[in-house]
């Protein structure tokens, strides 16, 4: 799966590290976003945001508390990287809930595993619901505004397991866990057996499964 990374600059200088650094792992998607263009960039959900303070004309504080108000980049990794290492500056940073500062002069495979790292960690949690093994409602937000984005042809199926409530009333929460299951189960089978293209399935709260597929 690709991971879209903003690599927030205004003069492009860090894009060329990045890219020469993930060469050989063609599903790392660097974007160099300029300060100005944020809002419009934060609209596309990226996995991870990395700052290089240093070629921004705006405070990073700032930029930061805008990033983590975005709702649909609450919990967008951010990586901070500057040369002001000043530990009341890093405080200050990191108060706004940004996930690493780096002092600069760079490591650059400290660098590289951290990006890794957070990347792993977040696919993990944002997509994976315990009980379904499938990713949740966050991704499938983020799914559909991307295929919007890009203007594709696709279909939309939301399935929801009615009297779901009156079940788990009569026969306990541990049965409901396994129809939760069981749905799931056949779903992923349908889909999978199925000749729909680049599909994409989610559970969507606890009871509704919905299933996004470019038409073929």
């Amino acid at each position: 799966m690709v991971q879209d990374i903003y690599i927030i600059d205004d003069d492009d200088a860090s894009i060329v590290i990045f890219r020469e650094l993930f060469k050989n792992d063609p599903e790392y998607k660097f974007t160099s976003v300029k300060t100005q263009d944020i809002d419009v960039a934060l609209k596309s959900i990226p996995s991870l945001i990395v700052i290089n303070e240093d070629a921004i004309d705006r405070d990073v504080v700032d930029l930061c508390r805008k990033i983590r108000k975005d709702e649909d980049n609450t919990i967008t990794p951010v990586i901070v990287v500057s040369s002001k290492g000043e530990r009341e500056h890093r405080l200050r940073i990191l108060q706004e809930s940004i996930e690493y500062f780096i002092k600069k002069p760079v490591d650059e495979q400290y660098l590289y595993h951290t990006v890794k790292n957070l990347t792993r960690l977040l696919s993990t949690n944002r997509r994976m619901s315990a009980l379904t093994g499938l990713p949740g409602n966050v991704q499938i937000h983020a799914e559909l505004k991307k295929r919007i984005l890009r203007k594709e042809e696709f279909c939309v199926l939301y399935l929801d397991l009615d009297n779901f409530k009156a079940y788990n009333d009569v026969y306990g929460f541990l049965k409901g866990d396994e129809i939760i299951e069981f749905t799931a189960e056949t779903i992923i089978r349908c889909i999978r057996d199925s000749d729909m293209e680049n599909t994409f399935i989610r559970t969507y709260w606890w009871r509704r499964l919905c299933s996004i597929s470019t038409r073929k």
